[in-house]
């Protein structure tokens, strides 16, 4: 066996690694496993770190397992840019690789330690690995839980109008709520209500139903109108989930309907 057919093997063989080709591989399943729990404690190092009497006690640790983090990140990244040309979308061994350069994942890989190595910033971007655990969830392939992401990708392809439009009406529902309020409230609560943006945010927590109760209405007015808005935003907010949720029995009942029939000639199974 030459070189170059060993060296193709062994990149062939890592990207079946990295790209969980076979969920049923030991290896890589260990890997995935690795990956995963390394990902989970550096989200929760950043937490605790964010702690002073924690920072102050372990700083020792968190900087020897953030060097330690960032190495193992950063031969992974290195490693499924060597090895991505085993995939037929990257196989042109430049362009193939700016290519998948450009992909989420691996901006995401990126973003996770390139801040390290600039070293020219103060702001922590270490949290951008929690990111991570969403592309790593496909390390098992665990049969229920892929095809629930999958399931739930379909029902947004599938309502993604109706969802766009329910954005809108409640970006206007904000824009009119607000108006009315700042000219019912002004005069009786100029600090709470100074201008329509400032009025924005008592619309936004109305009509989501959350109420922090921070600013409110002392006019007649003002209490009418925020009767109505809350009311309007009970609606609102009802009004994606039962898209969403009629888009769920929707894909269901065709899922079902096409696992009943042969993919290949329509007749029935």
């Amino acid at each position: 066996m030459t070189d170059a057919v060993a060296k193709q093997r062994w990149r062939r063989r890592l990207w079946a690694i990295l790209a969980v080709e076979d969920p049923n591989d030991p290896t890589t399943h260990r890997f995935g496993i690795a990956l995963f729990l390394l990902i989970a404690l550096n989200v929760l190092a950043v937490i605790l770190e964010s702690v002073r009497r924690y920072q102050v006690a372990f700083e020792g640790f968190f900087n020897a397992f953030e060097l330690f983090s960032v190495a193992v990140f950063t031969v992974e990244y290195l490693v499924r840019l060597w090895a991505c040309v085993e995939d037929p979308r990257y196989a042109r061994p430049l362009l193939g690789r700016l290519r998948y350069m450009l992909t989420p994942a691996a901006l995401i890989d990126l973003l996770a330690v390139l801040p390290f190595y600039l070293a020219i910033t103060h702001f922590d971007l270490r949290f951008v690995r929690g990111m991570r655990l969403m592309r790593l969830a496909r390390i098992a392939k665990l049969g229920r839980y892929s095809a629930a992401m999958r399931l739930l990708g379909h029902v947004f392809q599938r309502c993604r109008e109706e969802l766009l439009i329910t954005v809108v009406l409640m970006m206007l529902m904000v824009v009119i709520a607000s108006s009315f309020m700042y000219f019912a409230e002004h005069d009786a609560q100029p600090d709470k209500f100074p201008d329509i943006p400032s009025a924005m945010w008592w619309s936004i927590v109305t009509l989501t139903t959350v109420g922090y109760g921070d600013v409110f209405p002392v006019t007649t007015l003002g209490r009418v109108l925020a009767a109505l808005v809350t009311i309007f935003g009970v609606g609102m907010v009802a009004l994606p989930t039962g898209i969403l949720g009629a888009a769920f029995v929707e894909e269901i009942r065709r899922q079902r309907t096409e696992r009943q029939h042969c993919p290949h000639c329509g007749g029935e199974l």
